[in-house]
């Protein structure tokens, strides 16, 4: 556990080119997945709220600058590129925080690699068991909006799934269905600047069902002893029932539901997840 502060950019040398990371504060280490696949790092917020206790590493994932942007997109490279942060940090075991896409990458690391991951905080993710909550999540985010608006942002978004499209396209179907990750979409903030990479969303969710269909998760989190818990909105439109199914294959694993709250618990009920940290670390 370091003793000192840390801050600063890091860079972690991996096939083909480098992950970009940051770190900030002091205490235990704590690792940050931003969700997606494919956008750009949207943690920051969220890595304010644990600085003064902990010491916080979030990373771009490949696919955007500055990281690189070649893939492979798979699930198993994402996983390798999340260990070579952890070795350029200089880490041993940490806390895992992964949102949505990144709290299903932080389980598929702690299967793979149990020896580097002390706890888990899963932020309403997306779950283990098939489809983890896709289906239910696409269908409540275009209820959310009106009906010609859902029809667009379906259509660019089918098309980014299969590699198809710009990423400008693919971030205009983000920002119709923005308001729907939130309790009160009329109340929803701004979505901020994001970039997204339509080949490594593609790739990714390929990966991602590829690992449904062999049930990696389904089969490999119920060897795992960490702590783990689950934050999970009880108006996201991932339905809390994902993570609850999700949480009950660890043994031990605990499940919170936070109320008028949605996809995004720190924006919505901030200090959720920094006690949800501190619930997990020994």
């Amino acid at each position: 556990m370091p003793s000192g502060r840390h801050d600063g950019e890091l860079r972690a040398e991996v096939p083909g080119g480098t992950i970009v990371a940051w770190q900030a504060g002091a205490g235990p280490d704590v690792l940050i997945m931003h969700g997606g696949p494919g956008l750009s790092d949207y943690t920051a917020p969220l890595a304010a709220e644990l600085t003064d206790a902990f010491r916080v590493i979030r990373y771009q994932q490949r696919g955007l600058a500055p990281s690189l942007t070649c893939g492979p997109f798979d699930v198993g490279r994402h996983v390798a590129d999340a260990v070579a942060v952890l070795d350029a940090a200089g880490t041993g075991r940490v806390y895992v925080a992964g949102h949505s896409w990144g709290g299903h990458l932080a389980m598929h690391l702690a299967v793979r690699h149990p020896d580097r991951v002390a706890g888990l905080v899963v932020i309403d993710p997306l779950g283990a068991i098939p489809d983890g909550g896709v289906s239910d999540m696409a269908r409540n985010l275009t209820s959310r909006i009106l009906p010609d608006r859902a029809a667009r942002a379906r259509e660019l978004d089918e098309k980014a799934l299969v590699g198809q499209g710009a990423a400008e396209d693919a971030l205009e179907s983000l920002s119709i269905v923005w308001p729907g990750y939130f309790s009160r979409p009329d109340q929803a903030p701004p979505m901020p600047p994001l970039g997204l990479s339509v080949d490594c969303y593609a790739g990714t969710f390929a990966s991602i069902q590829w690992h449904f269909e062999h049930k990696s998760l389904e089969d490999g989190l119920p060897s795992l002893s960490m702590p783990a818990l689950f934050v999970l909105g009880a108006d996201s439109p991932i339905p809390p029932e994902h993570g609850i199914a999700t949480a009950a294959l660890m043994a031990g694993a605990r499940y919170r539901i936070e109320p008028d709250c949605g996809h995004f618990p720190w924006l919505e009920r901030p200090g959720s997840a920094r006690a949800a940290l501190a619930s997990i670390c020994r």
